[in-house]
C-alpha cells in the first residue's frame, strides 16, 4: 500500500538525484557548460551574432560589455548557463584601488554579471557614478573597486574573473575569484 509517508520519501529521493541529471544534461551540451579556462569572450548570439571580442574596442568611461565564454575549438558560445554572464569594462589608467589595478590586464576588468543578493543579472549602468547596478533590488557595485557594493542589500563584490589578452581577444585563464550569484539560503526565514 502507497502511503502518505512512502510518497514523500520517493519524491524525495527523485528530487535528489535531479541536481545529478541537470548537471549529466548540461555537460553534454557545450552551450550549457560553465566557462573553461582557455575560453575567450564573445558577445551572445542574440547580439553581433556571437562575434568574438576584441580588446582594442573597448573604450574607457563606456557601459560595460555583457559577454560570454566562448570555446573556439568547437566554435560553440557558453551563453545558455545563466552563470557564465560576464561584465567587461575598461578602466582608465588611474582608475581603481590597489585590488582592482591587481586583477587588471590593461585596464580590461571582467566580473561576474549575477547579483550576491538574489543571483539577479546585473544589467544596468549608472554613466554618472561609473556604478554597476542590479534592477532587481538596486544594489549598486563599483568596478574600480574590485565591484565592491556601494548600495543596497548585496552581501558582497561580485566575483572577478581571471583574464588575460592574447591577440587582441579576451581569454580566461582562470575561475571567478568566489562564488558566482547568491549564496543558498537554509531554513525559514
Amino acid at each position: 500500500m502507497l502511503t502518505r509517508r512512502r510518497l514523500f520519501r520517493s519524491a524525495a529521493i527523485a528530487a535528489g538525484g535531479a541536481p545529478l541529471l541537470a548537471q549529466a544534461a548540461r555537460s553534454s551540451k557545450p552551450e550549457k557548460m560553465p566557462l573553461q579556462i582557455g575560453d575567450v569572450l564573445a558577445f551572445p548570439s542574440w547580439e553581433q551574432a556571437g562575434r568574438l571580442v576584441k580588446a582594442s574596442e573597448l573604450v574607457v568611461g563606456d557601459k560595460p560589455l555583457t559577454v560570454y565564454p566562448h570555446d573556439r575549438s568547437i566554435g560553440i558560445t557558453r551563453e545558455r548557463y545563466r552563470l557564465n554572464q560576464i561584465l567587461l569594462i575598461k578602466l582608465g589608467p588611474n582608475e581603481g584601488d590597489e585590488t582592482t589595478a591587481q586583477i587588471s590586464q590593461g585596464g580590461l576588468i571582467a566580473y561576474s554579471g549575477i547579483c550576491t543578493h538574489t543571483a539577479c543579472a546585473v544589467s544596468e549602468w549608472d554613466g554618472d557614478k561609473q556604478h554597476l547596478i542590479c534592477p532587481c533590488h538596486s544594489s549598486e557595485f563599483d568596478p574600480s573597486r574590485g565591484a565592491k557594493v556601494v548600495n543596497g542589500p548585496a552581501p558582497r563584490s561580485l566575483p572577478s574573473l581571471a583574464i588575460e589578452v592574447q591577440d587582441d581577444f579576451v581569454v580566461i585563464t582562470g575561475p571567478f575569484s568566489a562564488k558566482v550569484g547568491a549564496k543558498k539560503k537554509t531554513g525559514f526565514s
